[in-house]
């Protein structure tokens, strides 16, 4: 495990926000299930919680728990997209995503990743991930590091470098169930 994903992990364990390159921009993270980590990157990102986050993972087993109940139809949609840049919008069936991830919404954002850095930080952190722009709200995501310490100076607790993914776009936003393409 390389020292920054260390560090990251560390920071994460201690209830920090940190920031990652993903497939298109940096990206702000925390611990899902720590409210106190949660509300420290809303601060810091300037975003109101009605709006909900994506997770980001490793692997379909480390959402596990979201699976249950899927259909046949349902799986291959998600393994014929993941990993990859395409977060699907996903039922909680055992409640297991804390409410202040989804936001006002009922269900939850989901993306398993193929940027190596965000699935090696995925793996040694055990889980899923916090994974929202890096930016303020209403400004462009960061796409460089220095935007990032423009946005953030030292105000995130870790900083994995590396290079962006190599979308133009962030991942494309789907409904599981209805196959709605919500950005």
């Amino acid at each position: 495990m390389n020292l920054y994903i260390r560090q990251a992990v560390q920071a994460l364990r201690a209830g920090g926000v940190i920031a990652y390159p993903t497939e298109a921009v940096w990206g702000l993270g925390c611990d899902p299930w720590n409210a106190s980590a949660f509300a420290r990157l809303l601060e810091v990102k300037q975003r109101p919680p009605e709006k909900g986050v994506i997770l980001a993972a490793a692997s379909l087993e480390q959402i596990a728990p979201l699976l249950v109940g899927l259909n046949e139809d349902q799986m291959q949609m998600l393994q014929a997209t993941w990993p990859g840049p395409n977060t699907w919008i996903m039922s909680d069936p055992e409640g297991w995503i804390p409410d202040w991830i989804k936001g006002k919404h009922n269900k939850v954002a989901v993306r398993v990743s193929n940027h190596p850095l965000v699935r090696e930080l995925c793996q040694a952190w055990g889980g899923p991930l916090v994974s929202t722009s890096a930016n303020p709200s209403g400004v462009a995501p960061a796409r460089s590091r220095l935007r990032l310490q423009q946005y953030f100076g030292y105000g995130l607790d870790a900083i994995v470098p590396g290079a962006l993914g190599g979308q133009a776009q962030p991942s494309r936003i789907r409904d599981l169930v209805t196959g709605t393409v919500l950005r």
